[in-house]
Formats: C-alpha cells, structure tokens, sequence
C-alpha cells in the first residue's frame, strides 16, 4: 500500500501560462517553512496537468525521505519551471510532497486532501495516511513537535532539539528549465524516463490525457473526485462526468476487498487502491468501446465523447454486475478470483469480451442462463485454466480473448449436453486448447505448513464455496450487489408481496430468462 500525496501540490495546465516574462530572479533553494500551507511561495506551487499521480510511494519511502532532509543528507534537486505566476514541479513531485506531508500533517487525509478530494476519501487512504503518521512521530516526530521545541527547549529530547535547530538552514535545491511549455514537457518526459521509469499506462494517460478514454479513466479511479481533468467543460457536462464516474467506481470496487478474505461479498475488480487498478481502468474502458488504438481518438474538446465512454461502460458493466433489470449478476468470487483469492484481471477482461460476444446472438444469454450453474461448476473445478492461459500467452491483454475462446468452447459443449468428462477429452484433443492440462485443481496443495493471507483467504473460500446462496431460477451463485426478490407466483397471475411468495433471483432472471 502507498500514501496518496496527490493533492498538496495543486495542478494546472501550463500550456496557457506561457506569459513571455522571464523572471527576474530565480531562487536556488528553498526552506522548510516555505511549504506552510500559507505561505507565499507554497501557494505558487503547481504540478503540470499531465504528471503521474503522487500516489507511489510506501510509508517506510516517505519517511526515510523526511529523515534525509532532516539529517541534512543530499537530496536530488527539485526541478522548477515558472511561468503565468506558477512555480512548476518538472520532477521531484514525490520527494517534495514528502515534504509539504510533514510539515502539514497531511499524508493523504488532512485539511488539504479532503478538499481536493471533496471528502470522499476511501478506507483505505486514510488507514496508509494514519500508517505514516504513526511511523513518523514514532522514527522523529512530528513538524509541529519540532516547532515547539524550539519554544520550549527544556521540555524536550536533545535530539529533537538539535534537529528543530537545524530546521532553519535546511534547504531544498531547485534547478530550472529555461524556455516555453513544451520545452518544460519535453524535459518531464525526458527526466522521467530516465531517472524514475513511468510505467506504460501512465505514459499513455499523459501523452493522450486530453483524450475521452484518458479523462474517463482518471474520473473513474477517484469516483469523479481529485484534480478535474474535466474542468474545461461546461458545468452539466462535469457534473455528469463525476456522477457517472462514482457510478462505475461503486460497481467496480463495492464492497471493498479485504484479506485475508473472510465473505462472498467481494467487489467486482478488486482492490481500488493499487498499482495495477489505473491500468485496469483504462483497459476496461477501451475493451468495452472497442478502442483498439489511442490513435483511433481526437482531443475532447466539449467532454461529449467522454460521457459516451463512460456510458458505454457503465452499460456494459450493469450486465456483469449491479441490480438493472439486465444484470446478470455475475459472482466475482467464481469467475475474478483464483481458489486463493488472487484476483484475475485477464478473467475479468475475458468477461467484458464474453458478455459482449453473447449478446450480438440471438437468444445466446437465455441459452447461457441454461447451462450458467453446469458452468460455474466446471470453473470452480478448474480453477487452473485461467493461470495456464496467461503462462502461455501472458496475462490481461495479451490473453483475455484466447480465454474467451475457451470460454465459448465449454459453455457450447455444456449447451450440446456434453459431460464434464466429455468436454475434458475435447480440450486435450483440441489443436487450439491443447495447452490445457485440465485437472481438477487439489485444494490442500495451497496450504503451506504457516498459513499465509493467500492460504487463509483459500480455507475461507472453499469452505464458504460448499453452501453458497443461489438464484433460485438458475441455480447459480448470486452476489450481494445483484440481489433481486422474486415473485414465486407471479403478481399477474395473482402472487402477493407475502415472504412465503418470495425467492432470491438475479436481475435478469427475474425479469427476463423467468417470463
């Protein structure tokens, strides 16, 4: 887990800021109490709207940085670019937030981040935030404990003491990027890529930020929260950006995940708050509109195709999950998750593409629902097959629709009345599947001597697994975020409200496979 330091330098987009004034003097360093959150020179400070979240480092990370500083070790410098007013961030964002965390006390939860992120801070961020903080005041305490000590120099440690009297020559190094906006580009993306790799989503979100797929991706990850990279846009369209944003958030990450894993009830793309989950959003969005290339999009300049994308999601993702009339209700821990509750983002993608698959043929979700709990059973007896389909092809995008194939090969020999067996041997005997080894996955084989959070996460599944609560229509797993309640007898044909006349069902097997 990482601390969010996102919002303590606020972004802007300085392509319109060129201004052609120089400044008269540009200074070489700067000291800690110029990052108060009054003072001048923090109020200047802005990131360049196209830099990477400041969400990457540990707890351990931005302590061991604060206690560099306050240690007097060397420090990179910071890289500035000024213009319009705006002192610019080109590189040094994290080590600089660390900073301004410490002399806050905001490590992704105080006054300063729940602004940014209109106090809609997820469990998760304030539970790492509170992690730093304990951590700092345990290894050196906190700034404003330094800031009394210098008042009140008998009361406390010697220690601290002479690092609260250092406090006032410590200084931060700057170095400047002379010239127009796309020269300060052109050295982030530079500096970037050689001293701190940016991974391939984030290159791709920030040399295409100004593109739908992008802005939907950033509103989604923080439910339509954090900096607007919306902002432009009309009021209505903004407001209709966030909302479905938090929309997709909730059925994406609702409940949240917890491990060791101890409920069913787990969300529909795991954790909403790691590494991997910007990725995931955006390869969500491009999968459910079809975008093969960012070169496929221009620059939204009205936020119009942006909402399209995002309703496009939105619909696509109520018919895995949620309670709209067309939901399937989809079970996250039989089809996302592995026996041991890994999540399985190529299984997920194989989903988006297999809904999609059935629904361009006649009849074939009806003809699904058929065979759903012969299905379901065959996945949770083979487990393994997702796992053998990213060790030969690789995982996520590289995968998702030889395992769609896959898919589609068992759900049609399930349709053909085929046994588990029968199926089994057509795999083996397949020239495209023959790289399935297709035996039923041994449980016990998880279960180390010490249980570690994937083998406790197991034992709660597959016990949990042995009695689940179904849909009385189709006989399959159902999940808490895609309960309906169904008349046994129908209302038109003079069934009441009564509980005896009542049955858990999914959305669309209540109102469509049942009439």
């Amino acid at each position: 887990m990482t601390t969010n330091l996102d919002a303590l330098i606020p972004r802007e987009d300085f392509e319109i800021k060129d201004g052609n004034q120089i400044p008269s003097q540009n200074l070489p360093a700067i000291q800690v109490r110029d990052l108060e959150a009054g003072s001048f020179l923090y109020l200047t400070l802005r990131k360049p709207d196209f830099q990477r979240e400041t969400s990457e480092w540990t707890p351990d990370k931005v302590c061991d940085l604060i206690q560099s500083f306050l240690d007097g070790d060397l420090i990179p410098a910071v890289i500035f670019w000024n213009s319009g007013g705006y002192n610019f961030v080109i590189d040094g964002a994290h080590r600089l937030s660390a900073i301004i965390a410490w002399v806050t006390d905001d490590y992704g939860d105080g006054i300063i981040s729940q602004s940014f992120f209109e106090y809609n801070i997820s469990s998760e961020q304030t539970v790492i935030a509170e992690k730093t903080r304990k951590l700092i005041k345990k290894k050196f305490g906190t700034y404003n404990d330094h800031k009394y000590a210098i008042s009140n120099q008998d009361k406390v440690t010697p220690e601290m003491l002479e690092r609260a009297k250092k406090l006032a020559t410590l200084t931060i190094q700057l170095q400047w990027v002379r010239g127009d906006s796309s020269k300060a580009e052109a050295s982030f993306f530079k500096i970037n890529e050689q001293a701190s790799p940016i991974n391939d989503t984030e290159k791709k979100l920030l040399k295409s930020r100004k593109k739908p797929n992008s802005i939907s991706a950033r509103a989604i990850i923080r439910s339509g929260t954090g900096h607007k990279y919306w902002s432009k846009f009309e009021s209505d369209k903004q407001i209709e950006i966030e909302t479905l944003a938090k929309d997709i958030n909730d059925l994406l990450f609702t409940p949240k995940l917890e491990t060791p894993i101890k409920t069913l009830d787990v969300p529909l793309a795991g954790k909403g708050y790691s590494t991997q989950t910007l990725s995931l959003i955006l390869d969500l969005i491009n999968i459910t509109n079809d975008i093969k290339n960012d070169s496929e999009l221009t620059d939204d300049t009205t936020g119009i195709e942006t909402i399209n994308l995002l309703k496009k999601t939105k619909k696509r993702l109520s018919r895995i999950t949620g309670i709209h009339a067309s939901s399937l209700g989809l079970h996250p821990a039989i089809y996302f998750y592995s026996t041991t509750g890994r999540y399985q983002v190529t299984a997920f993608y194989t989903i988006l593409n297999l809904v999609q698959e059935l629904e361009s043929k006649p009849n074939a979700l009806n003809k699904f629902i058929d065979i759903r709990s012969k299905f379901e059973d065959f996945l949770l007896s083979y487990k393994s097959i997702v796992n053998q389909t990213n060790t030969k092809f690789g995982s996520g995008l590289k995968s998702y629709k030889k395992l769609t194939n896959l898919f589609l090969h068992i759900i049609s020999e399930l349709q053909n009345n085929k046994t588990e067996q029968e199926i089994i041997d057509s795999l083996e005997s397949s020239k495209e599947f023959d790289y399935i080894n297709p035996e039923k996955i041994d449980y016990e084989e998880y279960m180390r001597k010490e249980f570690s959070t994937e083998s406790k996460s197991g034992v709660f599944i597959i016990n949990a697994l042995k009695n689940p609560t179904k849909c009385n229509i189709c006989n399959s797993l159902i999940h808490k975020n895609s309960i309906t309640i169904d008349h046994v007898k129908r209302k038109q044909d003079g069934g009441l409200g009564m509980i005896e006349n009542g049955q858990l069902a999914h959305p669309y097997c209540n109102t469509t496979y049942k009439n």
